[in-house]
């Protein structure tokens, strides 16, 4: 298929990125509840201490007799916080705020998020593993630059995985599954008018993983859907991998095309429209 924070340009080290212009891109609001959270994490300011038989004393208010209050739970809070800056680095690589060839460091990152350079680091690291950025010792992260050949053959593996079972399903689904697909479809259309190519791509990939998903093969859909972000991430330039405007809004009207023709069961249709669809897949 085709295919931000705020103001993610940068220039390599650890001190400071460049500011780019904001133009039309999607921003991804600073998080003080979640902050001051993993701050007291990174601090370690627990109000409560296990003491040698692992029960735990107050500090303060905690009087004789009375029990203790459950210790507060920070992994949870960092697991929390690290999801969501992970979803907003995943925001801004898409939408080319982060930009491939350039260096990142996590406590500038970090900064902007309003957060700690911990949950920085660890969603970092998890975009590293994906290989959408590579560790750049003592200085952060480096955007991996990718070019079209690269795109074409994510679009080639895609269309060898999904057309098959598109085309099974054409012939086993009933229609009325089919129709209760038709708000993600929809959403794929809003959020191509509206130009953000992030929101684009997470209408697309839920689209697509929920046809698939009627396959009920969740190996598939996991797959799927990682060669689908892969597919999404930004080109050598800095160019997102969506295309325009205008050929998000052609992209996401295939999705509606398709679902009428598997709605009314039209398997030529459906089977020119699915090879139209990856062939000119970015």
């Amino acid at each position: 298929m085709k295919q931000g924070t705020q103001g993610f340009a940068g220039t390599a080290g650890e001190g400071a990125e460049a500011a780019r212009p904001a133009g039309n891109r999607c921003r991804v609001p600073a998080q003080p509840a979640a902050a001051e959270a993993d701050r007291r994490r990174d601090t370690g300011r627990d109000r409560f201490r296990d003491d040698a038989d692992g029960r735990g004393s107050a500090r303060g208010e905690h009087t004789h007799g009375e029990p203790a209050p459950p210790r507060p739970r920070p992994a949870v809070q960092r697991s929390s916080v690290r999801g969501q800056v992970l979803a907003a680095l995943r925001t801004a690589l898409v939408s080319g705020d982060l930009r491939p060839g350039e260096v990142y460091s996590a406590p500038v990152l970090a900064e902007r998020f309003g957060v700690s350079a911990t949950p920085v680091r660890e969603a970092m690291q998890q975009l590293a593993q994906e290989g959408a950025v590579e560790v750049v010792p003592n200085r952060g992260f480096r955007v991996v630059e990718r070019g079209a050949r690269e795109l074409a053959e994510l679009a080639e593996v895609r269309a060898l995985i999904e057309v098959p079972v598109m085309l099974r399903l054409a012939r086993t689904v009933p229609p009325e599954r089919w129709a209760g697909l038709r708000p993600l479809a929809e959403a794929t259309v809003r959020a191509a008018s509206d130009g953000c190519r992030a929101t684009y791509a997470d209408a697309d990939r839920a689209f697509h993983g929920a046809v698939l998903a009627l396959a009920g093969n969740d190996q598939l859909v996991r797959v799927a859907e990682e060669l689908h972000r892969r597919a999404q991430w930004p080109l050598v330039g800095g160019a997102p991998g969506g295309g325009s405007r205008a050929e998000l809004v052609a992209d996401a009207h295939e999705h509606t095309a398709l679902l009428d023709a598997l709605i009314a069961g039209d398997l030529d249709v459906v089977r020119a429209l699915v090879g139209e669809h990856f062939n000119g897949a970015k």
